[in-house]
């Protein structure tokens, strides 16, 4: 309870601001307007399990004008679909025997080489299954005066502003000479796409809206739809009146149903899956269409509920204004944070953890990357919002008796938690997935922020307690006792994933990790008036320090040498060369950014200043940018943790919507082969590789890095202890300070 009472006293010694934030004013100085098509960063609207990516004109009418990697899709937190399996393939299917110090052989999901794709069917069955797919396109009928489909070349005059306060896209142009205004919305609690069409080509009959429903590809990333085979999947009409439709959708096992209904206008069918709502009279047309796992009636259009969604959202929970600052970047970085909240409300509240690319388009075939779970949902509970990160929490304790299973199959105790996976669980088969092994103290960490977040309630114990108990019996017991202390791997891949499976030994972020985890894991023991765990205690005492040589932590303690070759010749200077390792993650800082972790502090400062010289930073993820800020942070340095949020490199550029890309170095690319996921269009003659349109992570580690680096965290002092006191104004509300 330190953490609270320091709380406490910090509210009660500080006097109250002289007024309020306004929040309306914060949030609406970021609209998003454009004027033309930017193609690479298309608008999405959505409530959290329902995500409608839209075009210029508010809807899905134009997709060949986008980037292929950012495809305009309707896709949902419980569309899920399966290839057919005649040959009854399951997770044991993938599996072979890896020796494993101390227990022998054990199973794991392993791709010794990526041709095995080719020899075990099972493997690319298992890889690809399940997926998420994409619901339906809903574009504009604009007809041209001989019936025809109007080509985007018709069109001119276009704006849209996304108005973030209401949730509400606009969108206008003029075709034929006449004026069209479109306005898009998502219901809040139902998974419906709403559309308002004013034009005076309404009455005509030559403005309404398509929805047509695609198959699933045998590609399914990034964009899964298909839809040159209609025969493959099928849609049935349940009931149909001249204003309205249900119907039932088919994909081999997965069905769903879609409903639409035409205020003032009549759905007619187009085709096998296509429907069209033209109006009848006047100049306005309000069209709904919904997806849902369940049969439900046409919906009709309520745009009040809508707003009063996003404005319960943007009133509630934490909020930081840096207007009045005189840094250059403080507008930007709000217009960072901002619309991050925005793009986490829609990709990372739903009720399964978020992929990376989340229900924008699909990477690694849709599925969800346990790992990466803190750098999706952990801002949740610090920005005051704890409710959202625990709809996405419920899936664990879903998945606690499978999980229990899994590390008997491991022959050690408590919940092993796979790191990729769907719905089901299984961990896909892949070269590396199998022995990443930093996912398995984040149900601890997610749990203890929420229990922060809530003011240490009695509910929250009881709600997460036996996952909290079951995750520390895996951290306890699958590190091996080796003379008088513990050893983590191998096998082991650390965060830094271009370390070999087989032969590493005790990363520096798990080890300390671990025995953080296993020390909140006795608290919570504590709380629920129960007796420390004696063998935890000792797994605590007994995990090595951090790695460390010449006054530098190591990433692993099975690579001394690794600042001695990072200085050398061939590895200096940022080279791109995939044999060096001075690339990916450097996750041993996590130690002290993440986690409050017991570390040097000198020791700590040494080696981030090393990783900034001896780095190659053009190979980091957009979200090590933050993680590397907050070390900064606890070192005692704003601005360099400010530096580090506006480090200009390929992974940390901000679009105008927001979102940052995902790129690879050729060489890495070609190195980790399928594991990259999307695949590219090619080099650009720079040496990267685009990826992805965008990374999520980066969104939400961004609001984890700011909103502890102005709410503080458990020993910090002062106002926005994480932000230099020249040059920055920070007003904050609503934020819990982290570990």
């Amino acid at each position: 309870m330190r953490w609270l009472l320091l709380a406490i006293a910090a509210a009660t010694a500080s006097p109250a601001p002289a007024q309020p934030i306004d929040r309306h004013a914060l949030v609406t100085r970021h609209n998003v307007t454009l004027t033309r098509v930017d193609p690479h960063a298309p608008l999405t609207l959505g409530n959290g399990n329902l995500g409608f990516t839209a075009d210029i004109t508010g809807l899905q009418t134009f997709p060949e004008q986008y980037s292929s990697l950012a495809p305009l899709l309707t896709m949902a937190q419980w569309a899920w679909h399966s290839f057919p399996n005649p040959e009854l393939y399951t997770e044991r299917d993938g599996l072979v025997m890896v020796p494993v110090p101390g227990r022998g052989d054990r199973p794991f999901p392993w791709i010794r080489d990526w041709a095995e794709l080719d020899s075990r069917p099972a493997l690319q069955w298992l890889r690809e299954n399940p997926h998420r797919f994409s619901l339906g396109r809903v574009g504009l009928a604009l007809l041209r005066r001989d019936g025809t489909q109007a080509a985007f070349s018709d069109l001119s005059a276009t704006q849209q502003t996304l108005d973030l306060w209401s949730g509400t896209l606009t969108s206008s142009f003029v075709f034929d000479g006449a004026p069209v205004r479109v306005e898009t919305r998502v219901h809040p609690t139902r998974d419906m796409v709403m559309v308002s069409i004013a034009s005076p080509l309404v009455a005509a009959g030559r403005i309404g809206v398509d929805v047509r429903y695609p198959g699933v590809a045998a590609k399914l990333n990034p964009d899964p739809s298909e839809w040159s085979n209609d025969q493959r999947h099928r849609t049935r009409i349940l009931t149909q009146r001249p204003d309205r439709m249900v119907a039932e959708r088919q994909l081999d096992d997965t069905r769903y149903f879609s409903a639409m209904r035409a205020q003032g206008g009549t759905i007619s069918r187009t085709g096998p899956h296509g429907f069209r709502a033209l109006g009848r009279r006047g100049e306005t047309l309000a069209v709904t269409i919904s997806f849902e796992r369940n049969r439900t009636e046409p919906g009709l259009p309520d745009t009040a509920a809508v707003a009063q969604h996003w404005r319960t959202y943007w009133t509630h929970g934490g909020a930081i204004d840096f207007s009045g600052s005189t840094d250059s970047r403080a507008a930007e970085l709000e217009r960072r944070v901002v619309l991050s909240q925005y793009l986490a409300a829609i990709h990372q509240a739903g009720d399964y953890p978020p992929q990376e690319e989340g229900l924008f388009s699909n990477s690694w075939n849709g599925k969800f990357h346990l790992e990466m779970t803190p750098f999706h949902l952990a801002h949740w509970a610090s920005w005051g919002r704890p409710e959202l990160l625990e709809r996405s929490l419920g899936w664990y304790l879903d998945m606690l008796p499978q999980a229990q299973t899994l590390a008997k199959r491991q022959g050690v105790e408590g919940a092993w938690w796979s790191k990729m996976t769907g719905p089901n669980g299984w961990n896909s088969p892949s070269t590396v997935n199998p022995f990443i092994m930093w996912q398995q103290p984040h149900p601890i960490y997610l749990a203890e922020l929420v229990w922060r977040a809530r003011r240490g309630d009695r509910a929250t114990l009881a709600r997460y307690g036996e996952v909290v108990e079951q995750t520390a019996q895996l951290l306890a017991s699958w590190p091996l006792r080796e003379g008088d202390r513990y050893v983590l791997g191998p096998p082991i891949i650390p965060v830094q994933e271009n370390h070999p499976p087989l032969t590493t030994r005790n990363p520096a972020f798990e080890l300390e990790y671990y025995r953080w985890a296993l020390g909140v894991a006795q608290r919570w023991r504590e709380r629920r008036g129960l007796a420390r765990e004696a063998q935890w205690d000792r797994v605590i005492a007994g995990l090595p320090p951090l790695p460390q040589r010449d006054g530098f932590y190591l990433p692993v303690e099975t690579a001394p040498d690794f600042w001695r070759t990072a200085a050398s010749p061939a590895c200096s200077g940022h080279a791109a060369a995939a044999r060096c390792l001075n690339r990916d993650h450097p996750s041993f800082l996590m130690a002290y950014g993440l986690i409050p972790g017991r570390v040097d502090r000198a020791t700590m400062a040494r080696t981030l200043a090393r990783t900034e010289s001896h780095w190659d930073l053009r190979q980091t993820w957009g979200w090590d940018f933050p993680v590397v800020a907050m070390t900064a942070a606890r070192l005692g340095n704003p601005e360099s943790a400010v530096d580090w949020l506006f480090r200009d490199l390929p992974n940390n550029r901000w679009g105008v919507s927001g979102m940052t890309p995902r790129v690879h170095m050729e060489a890495e690319r070609q190195m980790v082969g399928p594991a990259a996921g999307t695949g590219s269009p090619g080099p650009d003659g720079t040496g990267y590789v685009r990826a992805a349109e965008t990374y999520f992570p980066s969104n939400a580690s961004l609001l984890l890095a700011v909103g502890m680096m102005a709410g503080g965290w458990e020993g910090s002092s002062g106002p926005a202890p994480g932000f230099p006191r020249k040059g920055w104004k920070v007003r904050s509300e609503g934020l819990t300070p982290l570990p």
